[in-house]
């Protein structure tokens, strides 16, 4: 599926049909340059799950969960991992097979202990089309679950 968005509210509107489709055990991937809009998309899922407190990109610490509310929201940040073995010590399978769902940025860089049931969210931007213009590819979701 792909999804044309033009402005930051439409793709935290994207985002947040999307939490509020989730049920506790997905694991979505989400890749996509710097300053893409990974955060608002991130903010959008996390107001999909009733969510209410300030949601920021936990770069420094690769986790940060969320468990106010419909279900726990654990949101990695994995672009600063110097190895794989970090994961390990933060009990990431904890999370990756949790009663919530997981959200994680850069997974790229931790490909080799992903499952393999995934919903991959990719976000580019195409300045030809304007500052605000993303084109968002999710993989691995069914469209209907989004309808509004």
């Amino acid at each position: 599926m792909i999804v044309e968005t033009r402005a930051p509210e439409e793709t935290f509107e994207l985002g947040k049909r999307i939490g509020r489709a989730a049920y506790p055990g997905q694991i979505y991937t989400l890749t996509g340059d710097l300053g893409v809009g990974k955060t608002v998309f991130t903010q959008g899922v996390a107001a999909g799950l009733d969510i209410t407190e300030p949601i920021s990109s936990p770069t420094f610490t690769i986790i940060q969960v969320y468990e106010e509310g419909r279900m726990p929201f654990y949101h990695f940040d994995v672009y600063r991992i110097g190895d794989i073995e970090e994961m390990d010590e933060i009990g990431y399978d904890d999370y990756f097979f949790g009663e919530g769902i997981c959200l994680i940025e850069w997974a790229n860089l931790i490909e080799e202990i992903l499952p393999e049931n995934l919903i991959r969210v990719t976000i580019e931007k195409d300045l030809n089309q304007g500052f605000d213009y993303r084109k968002i590819t999710i993989c691995g979701l069914d469209e209907e679950k989004l309808m509004p």
